[in-house]
């Protein structure tokens, strides 16, 4: 048996052994942020905003601008480049917030610009580098590789309940 890089304490953290690209299978938001490409499952998006100001929050985490009121609802708003330890960047006209639906919580997250919806087969699929596999990895569901006008792209797949985990966002969105 070959001994992994990660340790028996990171053991329950996702592992090439369990990995089933098969459950990953299915339509995807792709996003940038910076020169990289991630995706979110489509069925978390609710819908795509162009970027406005946030109404700050006191003592709020960094990555959360603020929040929002969509029709009637208090939207948590999340830079996605501070939340994944990106260097930060001027909001530019690309940059939007994509709304997504996070177990019971509504949450906006900002991103550069969203590029297309990509529908990944399980054989385009394959398990994040064992890196990935810390706690502050466990939100890499996979990464990606497709073909798209003749160029490979490689996307990271982002498991946007595990990356909020504990962020305190629903204590916020009630506030």
């Amino acid at each position: 048996m070959s001994h992994s890089p990660i340790s028996h304490s990171e053991a329950p953290m996702l592992s090439t052994s369990s990995f089933d690209p098969a459950r990953l299978a299915g339509e995807y938001l792709t996003f940038r942020l910076g020169a990289e490409e991630y995706a979110i499952g489509i069925l978390k998006v609710q819908e795509i905003r162009s970027y406005e100001e946030p109404t700050r929050i006191a003592n709020a985490p960094p990555f959360v601008k603020g929040v929002t009121n969509l029709r009637g609802v208090i939207v948590p708003i999340v830079d996605l480049r501070l939340k994944l330890n990106c260097p930060e960047a001027e909001f530019g006209p690309s940059t939007v917030v994509v709304v997504l639906n996070v177990g019971d919580l509504i949450v906006g997250v900002i991103v550069d610009a969203v590029s297309d919806v990509v529908d990944l087969q399980a054989g385009h699929i394959k398990a994040a580098p064992a890196m990935a596999h810390t706690a502050e990895g466990s939100f890499i569901s996979g990464i990606a590789s497709v073909q798209t006008e003749g160029k490979e792209r490689t996307l990271v797949l982002i498991d946007i309940e595990n990356l909020l985990a504990g962020t305190g966002l629903s204590t916020i969105a009630r506030q």
